[in-house]
């Protein structure tokens, strides 16, 4: 599974600038992690580089407010290639509309807002490459806000859309009949759980047809053989992980929660549940492999639609380098995926 070092080529190979960007937003998380539990958001600012709406590189991106009082709201990424009236893109997933994906963008639930820059040039790679319109929740962070306000975020922006589907910005060839929610890391168990409030709710506009799981982050008491193994690989350590279940579950609960271990003993069945198809991809120098890949043994015990895609020389968040190889395929991957589901 890994060397001595646990350091993969994929991470070795970038070029120092790379690295450097990434070493410096991974202290920022770590040194903003207080020992009372608390999350030091003045010294986090200064490493939490943030993006503006604009209209570049073959996306155009606004922010849309739903609600005020919790500031919950959106950034909307459109491919250029379509506007408000009609679409001209080609080679798309779908021939005359554009699927939407709704995105939870990572951060261990305490870090990273929708508008940070790694999430920004995420979402406008994915819109671009996958020719879809992204609608990225800017949830609350915990541990000011604990399990399950981000869910409801996220599922408030699901209604948001349903019962504005006009709403400014929203291009008239969206096809909400073909939506699919993502996430990347945290942003991936988030993804989970909104598919799963979803497929009890009677949306009338609405379709989510596919969940795009980024190596999500779920977790439990027992220490799997990868958190063990991988105890060094680059980007996140289990010491940091056990840091957020703690910052994000609700008050008293452990890692054997249903939001961290959603097929473990306290877990419900979801088996008779109309839960959608899914693509889980994985890294083998991630130190969460072993619960992604119980999180894809779970769907297809449950008798759900689930594929598992693993790129074994790939690090936690791979999939947000360009620079790895595996980034490109990974995108393409989902490519692949979302035409499957929506053809």
């Amino acid at each position: 599974m890994a060397n001595n070092n646990n350091t993969p080529s994929t991470w070795t190979n970038l070029s120092w600038t790379v690295k450097l960007a990434m070493s410096v937003i991974s202290w920022g998380i770590k040194l903003s992690r207080r020992s009372d539990g608390s999350v030091n958001r003045r010294l986090m600012s200064f490493f939490d580089f943030k993006s503006p709406p604009s209209s570049i590189n073959g996306v155009k991106t606004s922010d849309i407010i739903v609600d005020t009082s919790r500031n919950l709201w959106f950034r909307l990424y459109v491919p250029i290639t379509t506007t408000t009236t009609t679409t001209t893109a080609t080679n798309d997933v779908s021939s005359s509309q554009l699927p939407v994906i709704v995105h939870f963008h990572g951060g261990g639930f305490a870090c990273i807002c929708a508008d940070s820059v790694g999430s920004d040039n995420l979402c406008r790679r994915l819109a671009k490459q996958l020719n879809a319109v992204i609608v990225s929740v800017n949830y609350r962070n915990s541990p000011e806000h604990k399990y399950p306000s981000q869910v409801e975020d996220g599922f408030d922006v699901l209604q948001y859309i349903e019962l504005n589907p006009n709403f400014e910005g929203f291009p008239t060839d969206a096809d909400l009949k073909n939506c699919f929610v993502s996430g990347d890391s945290a942003g991936g168990n988030l993804a989970h759980h909104v598919a799963l409030k979803g497929s009890n709710y009677g949306f009338r506009n609405l379709r989510i047809i596919g969940v795009i799981a980024l190596q999500p982050f779920f977790g439990g008491e027992e220490r799997t053989e990868s958190e063990i193994k991988l105890a060094g690989a680059p980007f996140i350590t289990v010491k940091g992980t056990d840091w957020l279940w703690q910052a994000f579950l609700p008050e008293g609960a452990d890692r054997d929660h249903p939001a961290a271990n959603v097929f473990g003993p306290k877990s419900e069945d979801i088996s008779g549940l109309n839960f959608p198809a899914t693509i889980v991809i994985v890294g083998g120098y991630d130190p969460l492999l072993d619960w992604q890949k119980r999180y894809y043994e779970g769907l297809k015990k449950a008798g759900k639609e689930v594929y598992l895609i693993e790129y074994p020389n790939a690090f936690h968040s791979f999939y947000g380098v360009p620079d790895v190889p595996e980034s490109a395929l990974c995108i393409n991957e989902v490519k692949k995926f979302m035409q499957k589901v929506v053809g």
